[in-house]
Parts: structure tokens; sequence; C-alpha cells
């Protein structure tokens, strides 16, 4: 198989994969059931896994993006946990972090 044929093959089988997957949850619903706390713990085991997901994402490290970016993201963190507008928090961090690069901080 030449390497065109491979990337198509593999391209084709992980849309499929991930049809099932997506197919596999209503379809499932219905049939499997879990008890109360294994259902406590998936909730917030989603909830750590996103947030270190945003960590890893948004926080590179010092010498990439400066204080810029961290300042963004505080702020962002700051007005989620007053409970803001998701669009307010979106962009309060991103008019925080262009300004501070506008200004130089970078």
């Amino acid at each position: 198989m030449t390497v065109e044929t491979t990337l198509i093959a593999g391209a084709l089988a992980l849309a499929a994969g991930t049809y099932a997957l997506r197919f596999a949850g209503p379809v499932l619903r219905r049939r499997i059931t879990f008890p109360a706390r294994v259902t406590r713990l998936l909730e917030a085991g989603s909830v750590v896994l996103l947030t270190a997901l945003a960590v890893t994402e948004l926080v590179p490290t010092a010498h990439k993006a400066g204080f810029a970016l961290p300042a963004g993201v505080l702020v962002a963190v700051v007005l989620a946990w007053r409970r803001a507008p998701l669009i307010l928090v979106a962009l309060s961090a991103a008019v925080t972090a262009a300004l501070l690069r506008l200004l130089g901080v970078a």
C-alpha cells in the first residue's frame, strides 16, 4: 500500500470509530445503569480532565508567551468563578492579553 492509501484508510478507520462511539452513547444509555456513586465520580472526573486540558493548553511556558497569556487566563478564571456569561469571560480574557501585548508587557 502507498502512503496515501494508508492515510486514507487510517482516516476512514478513525471516522468509523468516532461514529461508533458517538452512536453507542444514546443506544446504550437505556441499557446500562450506573450506581449514583459511580455517576458522581464520572462527573467529577470529567471536570478534572477538562481542567487539566485547559491548564496545559492555556498556560504555556513563560519564555514562549510572557505574562500576557497567563494574565488573560487569570481574568477568565476569576470571571468564570464569579459566574459571568461565557462570552464575557472569553472576550475579557482576549482583551486583557491583547492589551498587555500592545503595552509591551507580553
